[in-house]
């Protein structure tokens, strides 16, 4: 079995050769032929599938790391030492953990009620607790590809007012013992709130019932890949109706980079919608845009002859696109007439607004007669780009 680094090795010998093709290829109109397309097609399909094979194989690495790391912690504190700081009547206590997910598999169910009492939401449902929604955080960024790139914050109400600067004072050339000027920066504000987002999930009776299932896993990886994706579609296209506002919005979304001149992207686009962006957001600034793009951009050179994309050789070293790393979604519009289809800037100027506790509730009667309960899980989120200079996208020649 190949390595990693021989895999990706095997990958930038493949590009190689694709690229030795192409350039060889193409017609005086920089075309080939559609018996040279297919091959093309043929030779950068490798090049993806030994891509996935890698993120594959670096996926089962950090899964056997998680395996292999220490299940206990050491002991740091004074033995015997009576501890006082956890929290006896909240979310994060022991009790009402176990209270939580007793009521859940309805054990005891008369017995937990006061348990339960503090987490109690207006809908009738049950505050998780704050393991578990910690857990399901963690889920939601490996199954939502923005969140790790925006800033996080929590909120306690339905409702964040954000100030934000809109224009800065300046200073200006004086003459002797002349008066000051007063240039005062001017504020204003961005609001965010708290849309709802959930889900049903449908369990039989005996898996409930069994102690050997783990259903906290279960739900917080079934919860986190629904909700995931919904996020991250609406962090990307959302039009802040009844959900966050997307980075690609027409209103509220990211600002005009460039347009492209024509039907097709082309290396001076590129190279547009990159100084469009100002030098202290491209410090830290990476390409969002879909799969398909991608492939486009494969076949782009720059001035001197050399592809804008370039495969990474060394593990911990993306593919980039113009030197800066690319993140993929299916939820970005492709590349055609009238659509953004490319962002380029730092997304931490994008903030998601997490409402505090996520709910969930028990359907006992609905799916009674087929051996099943269900459960209603939501939560209430908001995402907003705040500082829309940030992030820049290129829009297709309508």
């Amino acid at each position: 079995m190949m390595t990693i680094q021989e895999l990706r090795e095997k990958r930038a010998k493949a590009w190689d050769t694709a690229r030795d093709f192409l350039d060889s290829k193409r017609n005086a109109n920089g075309l080939l032929s559609e018996e040279d397309s297919t091959t093309y097609d043929a030779l950068e399909q490798t090049i993806v599938d030994l891509g996935k094979e890698i993120e594959r194989m670096e996926r089962a690495e950090r899964i056997g790391q998680e395996l292999n790391a220490a299940t206990t912690k050491p002991v740091v504190g004074t033995p015997g030492a009576h501890v006082t700081d956890i929290p006896k009547h909240s979310t994060g206590s022991d009790e009402y953990s176990k209270a939580f997910w007793n009521s859940v598999r309805n054990r005891n169910w008369i017995d937990v009620r006061n348990d339960l009492q503090v987490g109690e939401d207006t809908e009738g449902g049950y505050l998780v607790p704050d393991e578990f929604e910690k857990k399901l955080i963690e889920a939601l960024e490996e199954e939502n590809i923005f969140r790790p790139l925006a800033t996080r914050i929590q909120t306690s109400s339905g409702d964040r007012k954000i100030p934000v600067v809109t224009s800065k004072g300046e200073a200006v050339w004086m003459e002797e013992e002349e008066a000051f000027t007063l240039s005062d920066d001017s504020f204003g504000q961005l609001s965010l709130s708290a849309y709802k987002v959930g889900t049903a999930i449908k369990i039989s009776e005996e898996l409930l019932n069994d102690s050997v299932f783990d259903l906290p896993a279960y739900i917080a990886k079934e919860f986190a890949r629904r909700i995931g994706a919904k996020e991250e579609e609406a962090f990307l296209t959302g039009d802040g109706i009844g959900k966050p506002t997307g980075l690609f919005a027409a209103a509220g979304g990211a600002q005009e980079g460039c347009t492209t001149s024509g039907a097709n992207i082309t290396f001076d686009d590129m190279i547009e919608l990159f100084y469009s962006l100002k030098s202290p957001y491209r410090k830290k600034a990476k390409w969002i845009l879909n799969e398909q793009t991608v492939k486009a951009l494969r076949k782009i050179k720059d001035n001197t002859g050399n592809y804008i994309w370039q495969p990474s050789v060394s593990n911990g070293i993306p593919d980039t696109i113009l030197n800066h790393p690319y993140i993929t979604s299916v939820y970005v519009p492709t590349a055609e007439a009238g659509n953004r289809a490319i962002a380029f800037g730092d997304y931490s100027y994008y903030w998601i607004a997490d409402r505090q506790g996520r709910s969930m509730k028990r359907l006992n009667e609905l799916f009674a007669m087929n051996g099943q309960i269900g459960l209603l899980a939501s939560q209430r989120v908001d995402g907003k780009l705040i500082l829309p200079e940030a992030v820049k996208v290129l829009t297709m020649k309508a």
